[in-house]
């Protein structure tokens, strides 16, 4: 009779044990489901765009190669993915690269759709809401929240390098070098340091972001970026190839 209690409990813990397993499994397997169901979302809706629509001036032709980039890195990062953090991080890619449409369609005058979700990033970094100017290493380097022949390189806003970049169009994309390491990261460094300062506090959002950033440096990528692009900083200006 001992012996049969003693197999019953045995029994009972195993049972317990097993059940338990099989419920952080599924709860796993939902969480990882519903990550890649999103990400595909936000990637197949960013497709659509990318596929039909044609830009009709520089602004919106250069916005929409950058959401065709995102289009692209988005997709390879899906091919990748095994975990949920994956392709959460594929999905902001999907979604950076609708905001570049986003921008394209407004340029275009056409009806940019529906909002997208923001991110706390982004809402810190704000968005221009004057045009500015600043003479930078000789060259004069300007941001608007409207896009025109001269401004034709748009940024969704967000954190790059550890500083945080307003959302508008600017008229080179002197942002990229700090996506690079080496050379190329510091000098982005001293010319978003030196845009700020030389703007005198932009003012981003309704709200007044003080002149120059913190010191530090981030030296991680946004994840939310393809970092395949060719790009530097040469001590005299920018190369960026065909961008």
């Amino acid at each position: 009779m001992e012996i049969l209690l003693i197999l019953l409990v045995v029994g009972g813990l195993i049972a317990l044990v097993l059940t338990r397993g099989r419920g952080r499994g599924t709860t796993a397997g939902h969480q990882l489901g519903d990550a890649e169901a999103e990400a595909r979302r936000w990637y197949d809706r960013l497709g659509g765009q990318v596929l039909n629509l044609t830009g009709s001036d520089d602004p919106s032709k250069q916005a929409l190669a950058d959401a065709s980039e995102r289009y692209n890195a988005a997709g390879s990062q899906l091919e990748q993915a095994t975990t949920a953090q994956q392709y959460r991080l594929a999905g902001d890619t999907a979604l950076e690269g609708l905001y570049y449409v986003r921008a394209a369609r407004t340029a275009m005058g056409m009806d940019p759709g529906p909002d997208l979700p923001g991110t706390a990033e982004r809402s810190r970094a704000g968005a221009l809401d004057s045009e500015q100017s600043v003479d930078v290493g000789g060259r004069q380097v300007t941001g608007s929240p409207q896009p025109s022949s001269r401004n034709d390189h748009y940024y969704p806003g967000g954190m790059v390098g550890g500083r945080p970049v307003p959302a508008g169009w600017y008229s080179e994309p002197w942002w990229k070098p700090m996506l690079l390491g080496g050379v190329g990261a510091v000098g982005g460094i001293m010319l978003a340091d030196a845009l700020f300062s030389g703007f005198g506090g932009a003012a981003v959002g309704g709200d007044v972001m003080a002149g120059g950033f913190d010191g530090g440096m981030d030296p991680g990528m946004d994840p939310g970026l393809d970092p395949g692009f060719d790009g530097g900083f040469d001590g005299g200006g920018f190369d960026f190839g065909d961008w």
